[in-house]
This record gives C-alpha cells, structure tokens and sequence, in this order.
C-alpha cells in the first residue's frame, strides 16, 4: 500500500478515475457542505448542494455521512455531469478557526487514505473556509488544498455558490422552548415561497430548548429517526492522529462499539408494543404499530448508522413513540461514540440531540419521545440513562416485561 501524500495550502494532486471519500475531521462541531459547480463557479440548481439537511446531491453521485466532528463526502467521481466542472468543499461554524482547534482533511479510496491535508488554526479568525476542491484538468480530476477563509457563515457561504437559501423555517414549524408539555403561540406563517429554496435551518435540542413542536397535518409522511456514532478505530484502517478527535473509546474484543435503536410505542387504542434488533423485533411501517427498524449496523461498518421509521400517514393512531438506544457491545462511555440522533420529517428542519451526557456504567440512554398531542407531533428531549431496559421501563412507568436476549 502507498504511503499517503500530503499537501499544503495550494498544493494539488491527481485523482484516482473512481469513487473517493473526502473526510473532514475536527475537534468542535462544524458544518461541512459540498458544492457541485459549473465552469462560471455557480451551482446548477439546490440539488448541487450536499449538507446535513440534504445529504445526497439530486443525482446520488455525492453524499454525506458522519458526524458534525468527523463526516464524510462520498464522491462518484465517473458519474459527475458533463457541465460539472469542480466540487468545492467547505464548513462554517459559529466560533473562528482559531477557537475550533485545527482541522484535518483527507482523501480516501476506499479504506486507503491517498492525501490529508492540516488546516492549521493558529491566527485564523474567520467562521466559514472553503477547504478544498475536486476539479477538472484535461480530461482528469484532480484534487486541491485550499484553505480559504470566507466572511459569514453558511448562508452567505451558500450564496457564494449560487443556492437560494430560504429565510424562514418551514410553515409547520412551532419551536416550543419551554418544558415538555407546554406550547408556546406560533406566529402567523410565512407565505410558501413561489419556487424551492435550500433551508438551512437545523434544531438542536439540548436542556434549555428540550422540545419542539410540529403543527398538526393530515399527512407528516415517513418520519425517520437516524442513530449514528464515531464507531472508532474500525470505521477505516488507520484511526485518526492523536489531538484531532482525542483519546478514542475503550474498545471490545470485536474492535469497537455496537449501538442498537429501538423504541416503545403506545397506540391510541391503547396497545403498547417495543422494537428493537435484540430479540427481532422489528415491527412493521404498514400495519400496527405503524413503526419500523431497518437493518440492524451490528458490525459497527455500516455507513449511517441505524434507522427506525415512523409512518406519518398513520399518526392519528399512535400515542407516543419513546426513542431508546443501548451499547450492546463496548465500554459504555457515551461522550467518546460522539452519539448523535437526527429526526427527518417532509418539510421540516432535522431535528437533532447530542448523547453525550452519560456517565459511569450505564449502557441505556433514553433518547427523546414523540408524543401525540391534539394531531400535532411534539418532540420531546430526554437524555436520562439507565442500568438497562427494566430500569428505564419502571422510570417511565410503560409496564413491559423484560429478560436477557441476545442478537
């Protein structure tokens, strides 16, 4: 195997004719977006624009996986539109470089790391750089290191670009900031824009804004629920350097860490019913309980994470929906998997929670629930931990009868 190539800022290298992956590693969080951009520099439409609210270009060709501290952009370089002339890759975030800490990139075909690239913090005051590109030179693609700093954050970042970014968050939207059960008034909505426009919104719900409110609607559509974690060494062959992402988890004799979602789920004709991998229960999207597993990442390798769907179209028949996810195989130090569950509703911003708060041995994190309330959906965070499932039942008072299994 080659050794990896490294690249200063400016510097650029040839590109393997294939699909790579460009991952982009740092110490904070960040917004990591790609850009596809004809030979005028501009996107061809919103649908070139690749982030954590659109995570796959119109095409497929690019996407995005990962976390806000460690993501990833797959990109099937043969496939890209003839008019397509570079894919520009870029982050903002709220704090300057100098405050993140350095940032790391690198290109990967497959689990070979072909080049990284430092971008150094020191003396960096800027909150958005345009990191690097993939472009085109004589029939080739090549790759360069650019580390451009850029005024603004993503919005303008975006403009830069060419998308039309919407100002407002979605019609359906009520943000509700006080406790779990209480509403606050929504504003009288917005008009519809005329044409479609990239929103940039995105809900991060943590103790003192702990829900969120999605106005009551004939159809909410399929609701998924996405469970994604740094799974550590094994994600690639060669585990990030020391200083990018610290100290990594303790590991099992498999190599890393096995996080499982599931959820329990209360019908309005009173039925209440559990899904998870252990023990098969997998439920069902079209019949009762109208909530779905999809398969179970139990090697830890499976790019984003795990997913249990919701079917909006029957919501007037559920109750609650109560988000659960456990450690079935690993040291349970949440903080270090860098945890993270992201809720995906039609016409809504992703909603998103942080596992980072568990402490001491306990495997079982009680995520967040979705709960009925007069035909709305109110999104309710929880972050509570548990020795085990018997202990998180009795805490929330669901009444199911628990025993050991195994997958």
């Amino acid at each position: 195997m080659s050794q990896s190539q490294t690249l200063v800022a400016g510097a650029n290298a040839p590109l393997p004719a294939d699909n790579i992956s460009i991952r982009i590693l740092s110490q904070n969080a960040i917004d990591c977006a790609a850009y596809r951009l004809t030979p005028d520099g501009k996107v061809r439409g919103d649908g070139d624009m690749i982030f954590y609210g659109q995570t796959r270009s119109d095409d497929g060709s690019v996407s995005f996986r990962g976390h806000d501290s460690d993501g990833f952009f797959d990109i099937n370089l043969p496939a890209q539109p003839a008019n397509i002339d570079k894919i520009a890759l870029a982050f903002s975030s709220a704090q300057t470089l100098e405050q993140l800490g350095d940032v790391d990139v690198q290109v990967l075909q497959g689990s070979q790391i072909l080049m990284t690239c430092q971008l150094s913090s020191a003396g960096r005051h800027e909150k958005a750089i345009i990191l690097a590109e993939c472009y085109r030179r004589q029939g080739s693609w090549k790759f360069r290191f650019i580390a451009q700093g850029f005024n603004g954050g993503l919005k303008p970042l975006s403009e830069h670009f060419g998308v039309e970014i919407a100002d407002e968050p979605p019609v359906q939207q009520n943000i509700n900031t006080q406790k779990a059960g209480r509403s606050s008034q929504a504003a009288t909505p917005p008009p519809i824009p005329s044409s479609p426009s990239v929103n940039l919104n995105k809900v991060t719900l943590t103790k003192n804004q702990s829900s969120i409110n999605l106005k009551k609607r004939d159809d909410f559509g399929k609701i998924s629920v996405n469970l994604d974690w740094n799974k550590g060494p094994n994600v690639d062959q060669q585990a990030p350097k020391k200083g990018l992402l610290g100290d990594l988890f303790k590991q099992h004799k498999s190599g890393g860490i096995d996080l499982d979602v599931g959820a329990m789920i209360h019908l309005k004709n009173g039925e209440r019913t559990l899904i998870q991998a252990l023990g098969d229960r997998f439920g069902s999207l079209q019949s009762a309980p109208y909530v779905c597993l999809r398969a179970d990442d139990r090697t830890g390798q499976m790019s984003g994470g795990e997913w249990l769907d919701i079917n909006g179209q029957q919501w007037s028949q559920i109750e609650e929906v109560f988000i659960f996810a456990f450690i079935y195989e690993g040291a349970p130090n949440w903080a270090k998997t860098d945890g993270v569950v992201t809720i995906h509703a039609p016409d809504q911003p992703p909603i998103e929670t942080r596992l980072t708060e568990g402490t001491g041995n306990l495997p079982m994190c009680a995520i967040a629930r979705l709960v009925n309330q007069q035909g709305s959906i109110n999104v309710e965070r929880i972050n509570q931990y548990f020795k085990g499932h018997q202990d998180m039942d009795k805490a929330f008072n669901w009444g199911f009868s628990w025993k050991r299994g195994r997958k």
